[in-house]
Parts: structure tokens; C-alpha cells; sequence
């Protein structure tokens, strides 16, 4: 796909497809109070969405370049304004659920053509940020109006359906499909650093189900255990995505100045710490610091590590395969933190989460570690028209040092102008010995370079 297109389309999409998993807390709780479900069938129906978002990205992982990244973003946006409008509308339970993960199959195909799209940039980073702060600030604000304005379970679904109507102009700015030929080309070829990836999309399940069990069910934690009313919880739920912004825009005036190793190593202890500060809460002042605190830093680890995933394969091949791990671990987040909470309480329920997040933070640092950067895979540089530099230098008599091994960071490509000259009939005859006629000749084809 056109990995030098402008980045906001993308943006928008990711927002579009990444919304739901947001607003899943208020989702859980409205399910739980207006349509008489317990704690554990509304997680269970948040899982089901996220479940199918996650399909979703399994079934186009490899396949965005193939169909292009318009169809298959137009196609996820209407699913997903058609199956949340319709949940919003539905009145029965069934009706609900199965709109709801109609809904979320479209927000699972618009979240693997950013994912895709991302990974094509020619920073993955900064891309992946500035689509998490526009997701940040879009629930942000919701957080801050949905509480004022009732509507039982019809509003969240409603937003998350506008949303997918308003993003589906940028589709436009696109790519369509490519020519069956040049598909074939682009999307066969090995999966590079497969036992790096694998790794990233467990370690991702793992840390992205602790991190949706607390969320899934922190509606109710301020609620039930620390006593405060919906709209105090979503004033706290808005002040913590604000601070996400500015933990997201710090995560991209950073970059990649301290690797991507240290962000997603620290930043996953402090979430784990955060965890169980929020979980145990019983005043709003630690219910607010845990929730602030743990929102300033996920976002941040969540830019690195999706950069980490878009970095080991710039088809976007892993940006997807990882996100849609990530999406099983959201989905199975809200039925384990409803169980969890059920059976051992919150503080036990935070301490299980923040074990397991610790557990998860060494083997996705190591990868971090041993993975520095988008690799040079071979025939990546190459000069306007020439033989890729390995070529080159064997061909030229080079240095072996001149030429990066596989795996280093891709180094940048200078063009230089060559002033062409033209040849005249002297300038090809052959050079005759010393003293010779043809020595003036050769003389004059090879001293004007």
C-alpha cells in the first residue's frame, strides 16, 4: 500500500475502529443498569464485541495490501455505524448482542487498515500516537457529556456509530486496490521475525486482557466500592484521558531519543503499580490517582509497542497480527475482571492483574531489546534504477563494513546528480600503445568525469 500518504486519514480510522474498546466501561455499566444484567453477562457482552473486532483483524491480517486499504475501511465504517445504530435502537438482549458484534467486526476491519497503514509510514511512532491522543480526546469529551445526558444504553452505541459516519469522508484520501500482479508480488514473502513477533502478540494478549479487566469494570469500582455517583466517575474517567493526551504527546516529542525497550518496561511497571492503587480505592482521591496515573502511562506503552509490532514488518503484517491479539486480550478483559471482582473482590482482583502485567513486562522488553528498529531486509535500499547496495559494493570492490548487515536500522538513501555528457566518435575508438594514435584518444574518454 502507499506508505507516504498523508497520516490523518489513517488517523481517523483508528479512531473510528479503536473507540469501543474507550468508552467499554460506560458500555458495561449502562448494559448492566438499563437492560437488568448482572456484572458478568455485561462483561460478557463487552467481550463479544471485542471478540468480534478481534476476528475481524485476524481475517485481513496480509490482506489489506491486496484489496487495498479504501474497500476494506469504507466496508468496516459501515458495519460498524449500521451494527452500533442498531444496538442503539434494540431493545431485547439478543438483538442487542447480535448487533453489537456486528458493530464490532466493522471497528476490528477499520482497526487493521490503520494498523496496516501505520506500519507503512515512515514513522510508525509518531503516526501511532497521534491516533491514540485523537481516540484519547474523542472519549474524553464523551466521558464528559454522556453522563449529563441519560439515554440508558442507547447513547455510547449511538456515539460510536456517528463517529463511523463522520470518519467515512477521509476514506476517500485512501488507497484502492492494486493490480492483481503487483498484490501477488507485495503480499507474498516470509513473515520476518517470526519468533519476535509471536512473542510481542502473547506478551500484547496477556497485557492488554489485565488491562481491560481493570477498565471493564472501573465504572463500578468508584460506584460500588468507593461510593461516588456517574458523574463524578466520568469526570475521573475524563480527567485520566486527559492526562493520556499529555502522556501521548510526551510519548511523541520523545520518540524513539531512549529506544523502545526502557518506555515499555517501565511504563508496564508503573501501570502494574497503578492497578492496584485504583482496584483497592476506597476514597476519590486514590480512585482518582490510580485511574489518572494508570491512563497517563498505558497510552504511552501502547504507542511503543504498537510501533514495536510495525517495525518488525513494514507490509504491516505484525502492526495487525499483534493488534488483533491485543484486541483477544480487550475482549477477554471485562469477563475476567467481572469474574474476578465477583469471586475475590476488587483489592484481590488488582493485585491477580498487576502480577500478571509484571509477569508480561520482561519477555516483551527482551524483544524490545533485541529488535532495534525497522530491519534492512534485502533489496530495501536501493539506488533510482540500480542494483540494491549489496550488489553494489561486491560488484565495486567495497568495504564489507560499507554495506549494513541484515538487521540493522535502515539507513537513509542520498540521490546525487550526475551531469551527463555526450559522447563523441573519438571518445570510443581503442587506445593505442604509448606514443601510439590512439593514446590522445583514451586519454580524452576517461579524464571528463
Amino acid at each position: 500500500m502507499s506508505s507516504r500518504r498523508a497520516a490523518w486519514p489513517l488517523v481517523a480510522v483508528f479512531t473510528a475502529g479503536y473507540l469501543a474498546s474507550y468508552l467499554l466501561p460506560t458500555i458495561v455499566g449502562r448494559l448492566s443498569v438499563h437492560l437488568g444484567l448482572t456484572p458478568a453477562q455485561a462483561g460478557l457482552v463487552g467481550s463479544a464485541l471485542l471478540l468480534s473486532s478481534a476476528s475481524a483483524g485476524f481475517t485481513l491480517a496480509g490482506r489489506v495490501e491486496r484489496y487495498g486499504s479504501r474497500t476494506p475501511a469504507r466496508a468496516g465504517l459501515l458495519l460498524a455505524a449500521v451494527g452500533y445504530g442498531s444496538a442503539a435502537l434494540a431493545g431485547s438482549v439478543p438483538l442487542v448482542v447480535a448487533s453489537v458484534m456486528v458493530g464490532g467486526f466493522g471497528s476490528g476491519a477499520a482497526t487493521a487498515v490503520a494498523a496496516a497503514g501505520i506500519a507503512a509510514q515512515r514513522d510508525p511512532h509518531r503516526t501511532s500516537s497521534l491516533g491514540l491522543l485523537t481516540v484519547s480526546a474523542t472519549a474524553g469529551a464523551l466521558y464528559l457529556t454522556i453522563p449529563h445526558l441519560g439515554g440508558g444504553h442507547r447513547l455510547p452505541f449511538a456515539a460510536i456509530a456517528l463517529v463511523a459516519l463522520l470518519v467515512w469522508p477521509a476514506t476517500t484520501r485512501l488507497n484502492g486496490p492494486t493490480a492483481p500482479e503487483e498484490s501477488a508480488s507485495r503480499v507474498t514473502g516470509r513473515l520476518p521475525h517470526r519468533r519476535s513477533g509471536l512473542v510481542l502478540a502473547g506478551g500484547m494478549l496477556v497485557w492488554s486482557m489485565a488491562q481491560n479487566a481493570l477498565w471493564g469494570v472501573s465504572s463500578r469500582i468508584g460506584v460500588v466500592q468507593v461510593g461516588l455517583s456517574e458523574v463524578t466517575v466520568g469526570a475521573v474517567f475524563a480527567a485520566a484521558l486527559g492526562a493520556g493526551l499529555l502522556g501521548v504527546m510526551g510519548a511523541g516529542v520523545l520518540g524513539a531519543r531512549v529506544g523502545r525497550a526502557v518506555p515499555i518496561g517501565l511504563g508496564t511497571v508503573v501501570i502494574a503499580g497503578s492497578i492496584v492503587v485504583s482496584s483497592s480505592a476506597r476514597d476519590l482521591a486514590s480512585f482518582a490517582t490510580g485511574e489518572i496515573l494508570w491512563n497517563t502511562v498505558y497510552p504511552v506503552v501502547l504507542s511503543y509497542l504498537i510501533g514495536l509490532a510495525a517495525s518488525l514488518d513494514v507490509r504491516g503484517r505484525w502492526a495487525v497480527l499483534a493488534g488483533s491479539a491485543s484486541s483477544v486480550g480487550v475482549a477477554c478483559g471485562p469477563l475476567l475482571g467481572s469474574v474476578l471482582s465477583e469471586e475475590a473482590g476488587y483489592p484481590a482482583m488488582g493485585l491477580i492483574l498487576g502480577a500478571a502485567t509484571l509477569l508480561v513486562a520482561a519477555p516483551v522488553t527482551a524483544v524490545a531489546l533485541h529488535t532495534g528498529g525497522r530491519p534492512l531486509v534485502p533489496g530495501s535500499v536501493r539506488r533510482r534504477g540500480g542494483a540494491p547496495a549489496a550488489l553494489l559494493a561486491a560488484t565495486t570492490g567495497s568495504l564489507s563494513g560499507a554495506v549494513p548487515k541484515l538487521g540493522s536500522p535502515e539507513q537513509a538513501v542520498t540521490e546525487l546528480r550526475v551531469r551527463r555528457r555526450r559522447l563523441v566518435r573519438s571518445a570510443i575508438r581503442t587506445a593505442g600503445p604509448d606514443g601510439g594514435p590512439g593514446q590522445s584518444n583514451a586519454y580524452a574518454a576517461t579524464s571528463d568525469r
